[in-house]
C-alpha cells in the first residue's frame, strides 16, 4: 500500500473509516439478527443468554462500580458469557433495553454485573441477560484514525512511515546490553539490541513459542532503565496481564488499566482502581459522593420538574416564579416551589459529584505519573484521562491480532513504537465481507512486508517437540525455526506417560509425538451440515475424538494436558456433549494456547473435496503449534489432500510420524 499521492493518503483515511462503519454494522446486525432470530430458550442454549433471574444488590467493588449478583435455581448451561463480557439486562424484549454491564464473576448459579450507575429497582424482578455489543472500540479506532489525520508529522515521525512507506534512519545497533535477564537465547538479545537502536518503529517477528512477551518485557526493562517512560499495550487482557505479571515479578512500578473484572485477581492490586482508592485524594472524592447520595434522598422528597409540570418553563424560570410564590401557566405555586427545592438540591448534588471526580481524576493523573509502565488493551488506551500523556515509548503485544485502527489507539501516544507478533498466524476476526480485505491485514504485517530491516526473528522456540515443529519451520518460516533442547525430544513417554494403551495403541503410543489418523476409506467418514447452519460438523470424527481422549486418560494423561481444536462451531458443539473436563475450542480460541497433546479434528469430508476457510494456511499453522508432547491430526486425507498444502502435511506424518489409515469404528 504505496501513500505517496495526496489522493491515496487521503483514501487511507477514507477507507479505515468506511471498513469500520462496515464491521460495526455487522456486528450490531448480527447481535440484534440473533436475538430476534432465535428464542430465549435457543439463545441460553448456545450460552449467549440466561433466563429466569433475580438480581440482588451487593454493594460496590473497586472502582466505585455497583455490584449486582443475578441468580436463579437451576444450573446455568454451558456460557460463552465470561468474566470482562459486556451484557445486555432486560425484562421484556431484549432490544429495547439500554440497560448495559460488565461482568465480574460467574458461578453455576449466578452472574455477578458491575454497572457504572446504581441500577433500576426492576432487576429485583425476573430478568433476562444476553451476551452483547460493545460500541467503545468502533468509536476509539475512529478517534485513532481522526487523531493521526491531524497530527504534524513533526510531532510524531512514526506518521512517515505508515502513510508513506519512507525509509527510517536506524542508528548502529547496540554492541554492549547489560541484559536483565541472562538466560534470553542469542536471537532474544539481538532483538532487544535492534530495538533499542531503531526508530520511530521496530517489529518482533516471534514464531509460536518463541518467548515473544519475555522479549518484549527485557526490552521494556531497558527502556525504563535509562529513564523512559512505557505504555504497553495488547489486543487481549490475557496478554495485557502476562505482560503485568512479568514486570511486576521484576519489581517494575507498573499501573494496570481497564476494569477491575478483566484483571486477573492476583494482579489487582496493580490495577489503577485498586491503587487510586489508596490515595487521600480518592477518600475525600467518597465522601463527597456519599453527601451526594445522601441529598438524592432529599431530592426525592420534591415534586421532580418534568415536562408535565414544566410546561415549557426553563430552569430559572421556575426559580424565579418560586420566590415570587406565583402561579404560572396552571401550575399552582406549591408545585412550582416544589420544583424549585428540588433543582436547588440537584444542583448541590452536581457540585458535589464534580468535585468528587475532580478529586478521581487528580488521583488518577499521580498514579498514572509515578508509574513507570503503564498497562491496557488498545482500546483501553483509549481513556480519557490518559487523553493528554505523551510516553517515550509505546509498545504492543500481538501486534499481528489487532486491526490497524486498534494499533493506532496506543501508538499514537508515543514518540517510538516496537511491536511484537507474528503474521503468519491467524489476524483478527473480521465479520463484514466489505471490510475483510481492509481490516484483516494489520500494520504489524505492512510494517514487516514492506520494511523487513526493521524487524528481527526470534528462532529458538520452547514448546513443541521437534518433529511437531518442523512442517511448520519448513513451510511458513523458511526453516529458520529451531527447537531448544529442552523440548525437541519432548514426548508424553519422556514426560513418565509410559503405560501401554489399552486400545488404538499405533495412535495413542506415548513415544509417538506426531500422528495422522486418515479416515479416506472408511464408509462414515463424510461431513454433515445443519439446517440453518453455515457451519460443518462430522460424527466419525467426534468418535474417533472423544475415544482418543479415553484412551489417553487411561495411560494417565490428565484431562488438562489434552485439547481439541476444530475449525468449526457445530463440530464444537457436538464435540462438548461428548466429552467432559477437556479444552475444546475452535482454531481461533485456541491462539497463544497450548496444551501437551492436541488432537485436530479437521472435519472436512465430502465429494466435491471442497475445503472451505481451511484453505487458510494461518489456521493450519497456528493448529499444528499448539502441541507439546503430541499432536493427532484427524481428517479425510482424500479431501484434504486437494491443497497442496495437506497434500505435503500428509506426506511429512508419513515419513517423520506415523500415519494410520482408518477403517473400522473398532474399540
Amino acid at each position: 500500500m504505496f501513500l505517496k499521492d495526496t489522493t491515496l493518503k487521503e483514501n487511507y483515511f477514507r477507507s479505515f473509516k468506511m471498513a469500520i462503519a462496515f464491521e460495526r454494522k455487522e456486528q450490531i446486525k448480527s447481535t440484534q439478527q440473533e436475538i430476534q432470530r432465535l428464542s430465549a430458550e435457543e439463545r441460553e442454549k448456545k450460552g449467549r443468554a440466561i433466563l429466569g433471574l433475580r438480581g440482588q444488590l451487593r454493594g460496590r467493588e473497586v472502582g466505585g462500580f455497583y455490584l449486582v449478583r443475578f441468580g436463579r435455581r437451576e444450573v446455568f448451561p454451558e456460557l460463552e458469557i465470561k468474566v470482562g463480557d459486556i451484557v445486555l439486562v432486560s425484562r421484556g424484549n431484549p432490544l429495547k433495553s439500554d440497560l448495559t454491564g460488565t461482568v465480574t464473576e460467574v458461578t453455576a448459579h449466578s452472574l455477578t454485573v458491575a454497572f457504572s450507575e446504581p441500577p433500576p429497582a426492576w432487576i429485583r424482578k425476573r430478568v433476562r441477560i444476553d451476551l452483547y455489543f460493545n460500541d467503545i472500540t468502533f468509536r476509539r479506532m475512529e478517534e485513532a484514525l481522526d487523531t493521526l489525520y491531524r497530527v504534524k508529522e513533526e510531532q510524531f515521525p512514526l506518521k512517515r512511515l505508515i502513510l508513506n512507506e519512507e525509509k527510517v534512519q536506524t542508528a548502529p545497533f547496540l554492541q554492549e546490553v547489560t541484559f536483565f535477564d541472562s538466560e534470553l537465547n542469542s536471537s532474544q538479545k539481538e532483538a532487544v539490541r535492534q530495538s533499542l537502536s531503531v526508530s520511530p518503529l521496530f517489529l518482533i517477528h516471534g514464531p509460536p513459542g518463541t518467548g515473544k512477551t519475555r522479549t518484549v518485557v527485557e526490552y521494556i526493562r531497558q527502556e525504563i532503565n535509562s529513564g523512559k517512560k512505557v505504555l504497553a499495550a495488547a489486543e487481549s487482557n490475557t496478554a495485557c496481564d502476562n505482560l503485568l505479571k512479568l514486570l511486576a515479578q521484576a519489581g517494575v512500578a507498573v499501573v494496570r488499566l481497564g476494569h477491575p473484572a478483566r484483571v486477573e485477581k492476583e494482579l489487582l492490586i496493580h490495577s489503577l482502581f485498586y491503587l487510586v482508592e489508596k490515595k487521600e485524594s480518592y477518600f475525600q472524592a467518597q465522601k463527597l459522593r456519599d453527601k451526594a447520595m445522601k441529598l438524592v434522598e432529599e431530592r426525592d422528597r420534591y415534586l421532580k420538574p418534568s415536562p408535565q409540570w414544566r410546561r415549557g418553563m426553563e430552569d430559572q424560570e421556575i426559580l424565579k416564579q418560586a420566590k415570587i410564590n406565583r402561579s404560572v401557566r396552571g401550575v399552582p405555586a406549591r408545585k412550582i416551589r416544589e420544583m424549585a427545592n428540588w433543582l436547588q438540591v440537584q444542583g448541590k448534588i452536581n457540585q458535589l459529584f464534580d468535585q468528587a471526580e475532580k478529586l478521581e481524576e487528580l488521583a488518577t493523573k499521580e498514579i498514572i505519573k509515578e508509574a513507570e509502565v503503564v498497562i491496557a488493551t488498545n482500546v483501553g488506551t483509549g481513556v480519557d484521562y490518559l487523553e493528554d500523556s505523551t510516553f517515550d515509548v509505546v509498545v504492543v503485544d500481538e501486534g499481528s491480532q489487532a486491526t490497524e485502527p486498534s494499533s493506532l489507539i496506543p501508538i499514537l501516544k508515543g514518540k517510538k513504537a516496537v511491536m511484537s507478533g507474528d503474521h503468519l498466524q491467524l489476524p483478527p476476526t473480521i465479520l463484514s465481507e466489505q471490510a475483510q480485505p481492509i481490516l484483516s491485514v494489520t500494520l504489524f504485517e505492512r510494517m514487516i512486508t514492506s520494511f523487513p530491516d526493521l524487524s528481527s526473528f526470534l528462532s529458538i522456540q520452547y514448546r513443541m517437540n521437534e518433529k511437531i515443529m518442523s512442517f511448520s519451520s519448513k513451510k511458513f518460516y523458511q526453516g529458520r525455526l529451531k527447537a531448544h533442547p529442552s523440548v525437541a525430544n519432548r514426548s508424553l513417554y519422556s514426560l513418565g506417560f509410559i503405560k501401554k494403551p489399552p486400545f488404538w495403541e499405533e495412535i495413542i503410543d506415548s513415544k509417538i509425538p506426531l500422528v495422522l489418523v486418515d479416515t479416506a476409506s472408511h464408509f462414515k467418514k463424510w461431513e454433515i451440515q445443519r439446517k440453518g447452519s453455515t457451519s460443518r460438523e462430522n460424527p466419525l470424527e467426534v468418535e474417533i475424538v472423544s475415544r482418543l481422549v479415553v484412551g489417553f486418560s487411561q495411560i494417565g494423561v490428565p484431562e488438562e494436558f489434552i485439547g481439541i481444536i476444530t475449525p468449526y462451531d457445530d463440530q464444537v458443539n457436538q464435540l462438548k456433549k461428548k466429552i467432559d473436563g477437556v479444552k475444546i475450542s475452535t482454531v481461533d480460541g485456541f491462539q497463544g494456547k497450548e496444551k501437551e497433546v492436541v488432537i485436530l479434528s479437521l472435519v472436512r469430508s465430502n465429494q466435491e473435496r471442497d475445503l472451505g476457510f481451511l484453505t487458510d494456511f494461518r489456521r493450519l499453522n497456528v493448529s499444528i503449534t499448539r502441541a507439546r508432547s503430541k499432536l493427532v491430526v484427524v481428517g479425510d486425507g482424500n479431501t484434504i489432500s486437494k491443497e497442496n498444502l495437506y497434500r505435503d502435511l500428509i506426506k511429512y506424518i508419513k515419513q517423520e510420524g506415523r500415519y494410520c489409515l482408518f477403517t473400522q469404528l473398532a474399540y
